[in-house]
């Protein structure tokens, strides 16, 4: 995909269509196939069948094998969640650039590709926009008519920003993904975009609720944005730089290589235990660096998981 034409055509539904028609054309298996079974019952296990779904924990408790069996169903449903609270923008001067994206401009794209696989998949789709509860939220369809909707909710998020005169929108997602998971009433794929920049004491409620949505039944995927050279790596000349925090809008004088090595250390090890719990919870973590840019970071996920099924 050449991306230096796609980028002439501001639409976000010419651009999905153009990812997933490049898709569909490589002939891959939709990323979402598989996530609609649903457990119904069991039976005794045969000789010389697949061990696949043996219940060893039921066997523990009989000391009999028995096998799930499950349904599927007809329509999947997938809750899209984009936080979209102020440190999304970073880098504030990338926002709506789909050649080198900003956080936000990255999970929005990313949102509207995988609408439009799921739209030509007949699965329904919703949409919810976090920062310091839900902002805004839509019930899972799948008509035209709501996926034009969900295009324009997003569209509405890459309009341009006044680094001045924005609003300052806080990171608190852990009671909005507790609410989520109480109001999804059937199972469903929740797909998470977050820099998950909380404070270490929202740390563990952050794991609860994310626990709280697979104790729910529903899948899950976390996208985690960030720029790794600047947020994660603190790469800057060796020069004192004024630091804003985007969602308070404190500001911080500071010679970066002063910090540097402690400041890698902390950040390595906030990554590394989302990425354990996630792994623990048995959650699709996905890193994603978005000086990368769209293809390296989308199109490898969407292929890995159509290969899965």
């Amino acid at each position: 995909m050449d991306q230096s034409n796609i980028s002439r055509y501001k639409t976000l539904d010419f651009y999905a269509r153009h990812v997933v028609e490049g898709f569909i054309t490589g002939r891959h298996k939709s990323p979402f196939h598989g996530f609609s079974a649903e457990f119904s019952d069991y039976r005794q296990y045969n000789t010389g069948e697949s061990t696949r779904n043996i219940d060893w924990h039921l066997y523990g408790r009989t000391d009999r094998l028995y096998v799930k069996q499950f349904e599927e169903e007809t329509n999947l449903r997938c809750q899209l969640l984009i936080d979209h609270s102020s440190s999304m923008l970073f880098p504030i001067e990338r926002h709506g650039d789909i050649d080198h994206p900003n956080k936000l401009t990255f999970a929005v794209y990313a949102a509207a590709v995988l609408i439009e696989l799921l739209h030509r998949g007949r699965d329904a789709f919703g949409l919810s926009l976090l920062s310091d509860g839900i902002d805004q939220q839509t019930q899972c369809r799948s008509s035209a008519t709501h996926q034009r909707y969900l295009l324009q909710l997003l569209d509405g998020l890459l309009q341009p920003v006044d680094a001045e005169q924005r609003p300052l929108l806080g990171t608190s997602i852990a009671e909005a993904l507790h609410l989520t998971a109480e109001q999804l009433h059937r199972r469903s794929v929740v797909v998470l975009f977050t820099d998950a920049f909380v404070r270490s004491s929202e740390q563990e409620p952050l794991f609860d609720a994310l626990r709280h949505l697979r104790h729910n039944k529903h899948e899950v995927i976390i996208f985690h944005t960030f720029d790794r050279a600047h947020e994660l790596q603190l790469d800057y000349d060796a020069r004192p730089h004024v630091f804003v925090d985007l969602e308070s809008g404190r500001r911080l004088r500071l010679q970066p290589t002063e910090i540097a090595a402690e400041y890698r250390r902390q950040m390595e090890q906030q990554q590394q235990l989302l990425q354990q719990r996630a792994m623990q919870y048995n959650i699709d973590y996905v890193p994603v660096d978005v000086a990368l840019g769209f293809n390296q970071v989308l199109l490898p996920f969407l292929l890995k998981r159509s290969k899965r099924y």
